[in-house]
């Protein structure tokens, strides 16, 4: 029996990325009534391919079924995004710009909540894809931890709450930021050299001066013997006791427990200030979905 399943929330249409490709062009209502058209008629093809593998599983059908739930999924270029599945398999969800591809459940519990990218500026003349990130989150650790504190509020009153926000961050929630690398010539120094200048302002922010050692200790992490070519996953995960684990393409590199550190790394991601804004938006409103399920 096929079904489908929509996990998370969708971003407000008609918003663009906050960074958006340079060659896209101006939002018009004619574009906007065709992309609702698409969308729709691409819906209507997922329903229909899901009635019709109900009555017949030849391996024909399964295929048909499968595209007609990719192109749904998948080809869009806006920040709407969400999952389809398959019975009990969890299709993953792909970055419309760069092509990376996230599984919408890491392990056993953390569910992705939201997905975009990390631009840096080339001599303030021209602005590359680093990599595509992924923010997971274990939905029983928010519910747990926050339902006492906001149970009261809806999913759309909490986005944008400072105090929910700082919730997320400080708490022994256990998440995980994947990074998956899109820059073919992105070497582990540069990655390197890019911690110690975002975190380390991190660590100022929440700490104060003096935490040089703790950013060395998670820099360091980041040898030189390592190599992250284009589709490399680097995993920073909190863990319960705020202990911050990284890995890179699947082996563990160091453990840090740090409250401080746990919280520096995220909030590049959905603090004040964060790598892409648009991103942050759809984590923090999925993140408050947890609370009324």
């Amino acid at each position: 029996m096929v079904s489908l399943r929509f996990p998370f929330l969708f971003s407000q249409p008609g918003r663009p990325r906050s960074h958006p490709p340079a060659t896209s062009r101006p939002f018009s209502p004619t574009a906007a009534a065709f992309a609702v058209g698409a969308l729709a008629a691409a819906g209507a093809t997922a329903a229909f391919a899901a009635t019709s593998v109900s009555h017949n599983t030849s391996s024909s059908q399964n295929e048909f079924l499968q595209n007609a739930l990719n192109f749904f999924s998948w080809n869009h270029s806006s920040p709407l995004w969400g999952s389809l599945s398959l019975a009990d398999n969890s299709h993953p969800v792909v970055e419309s710009k760069t092509g990376a591809s996230f599984p919408s459940i890491l392990g056993d519990s953390l569910k992705l909540c939201g997905i975009g990218l990390r631009k840096k500026s080339i001599l303030g003349l021209k602005n590359i894809d680093v990599y595509a990130f992924g923010v997971y989150a274990d939905d029983n650790d928010i519910k747990k931890l926050l339902t006492e504190k906001y149970a009261e509020l809806s999913a759309s009153q909490l986005k944008g709450n400072k105090e929910f926000n700082k919730d997320i961050l400080e708490h022994d929630i256990s998440m995980t930021v994947r990074l998956q690398i899109v820059y073919s010539k992105l070497s582990i120094r540069s990655v390197r050299s890019a911690f110690e200048e975002s975190v380390g302002s991190r660590l100022q922010k929440f700490g104060g001066s003096g935490n040089e050692e703790l950013l060395h200790r998670f820099t360091s992490q980041f040898k030189d013997e390592y190599k992250i070519p284009r589709g490399s996953v680097i995993l920073l995960s909190r863990e319960r006791g705020h202990v911050l684990r990284t890995s890179i393409d699947g082996k563990e590199v160091g453990s840090i427990q740090s409250k401080l550190l746990c919280t520096s790394i995220l909030d590049l991601y959905i603090g004040e200030e964060p790598f892409d804004k648009q991103a942050k938006e759809d984590i923090e409103l999925n993140l408050a979905s947890y609370l009324q399920k």
